[in-house]
């Protein structure tokens, strides 16, 4: 049976694992979650009442947690672009990067996202001034991160770490602009947006754009 995978084209998550996807050519059914296929939701939930996406499916193996999915792809559907290096100190780093992005950059916009959902007891406001302050430690943090000339999150090669960094920068740049004090963080996400895999997966996104509840600019 192929891989399916569920989830939705203006996911963070989803986008994470469609570029692991997407990087190895790996065939895959994609089973998109909205109003228009009732049917994938209500498989997804009885797989995961988490209702959390995406969720990847190998036969009757359920693989959940974006990360895990990416590890497993390259541990059960290997391809030539290797996303997790074989040694074991190195893929500590590119791990510890990738959590940095989904902890420290995606959680930052995430809350600001919510506030203006009204998941929060705040304001739009008070929700994205808290994920302003906690972006800008990110940048500056990252910025020194880069300051060896390093093309990737964790080096020379692609993997996991730079899978996550695109949405999380993609979506953080909307929340709280890139300023020009951190020149390597806009060269990287740069780098992010014309890699082939992530470019794909914005155009796959781009016709939800107006769901943004920060106000998506006119740009990227």
């Amino acid at each position: 049976m192929a891989l399916a995978l569920y989830g939705h084209p203006f996911s963070s998550y989803t986008q994470k694992a469609l570029i692991a996807l997407y990087e190895n050519g790996t065939a895959f059914d994609y089973r998109v979650i909205g109003p228009d296929t009732p049917e994938h939701a209500a498989e997804w939930l009885r797989r995961w009442p988490m209702a959390r996406f995406p969720m990847l499916l190998d036969g009757e193996r359920t693989i959940l947690e974006t990360s895990l999915i990416v590890e497993y792809l390259q541990i059960a559907h290997p391809g030539p672009v290797r996303l997790l290096p074989q040694d074991p100190l190195a893929a500590l780093d590119v791990r510890f990067l990738d959590r940095f992005f989904d902890l420290y950059v995606m959680s930052a916009v995430q809350y600001a996202v919510d506030s203006a959902l009204g998941r929060h007891p705040h304001s739009k406001e008070a929700g994205r001034a808290v994920a302003e302050q906690r972006l800008e430690q990110a940048y500056a943090w990252l910025e020194g991160r880069l300051d060896d000339g390093r093309t990737w999150a964790a080096g020379e090669a692609f993997t996991l770490a730079d899978c996550g960094a695109a949405p999380a920068l993609f979506y953080a740049d909307w929340t709280h602009r890139i300023a020009d004090k951190y020149p390597r963080v806009q060269a990287y996400r740069t780098r992010l947006l014309a890699r082939p895999s992530f470019a794909r997966a914005v155009e796959e996104g781009r016709p939800y754009r107006p769901l943004f509840p920060l106000g998506a600019p006119d740009r990227d």
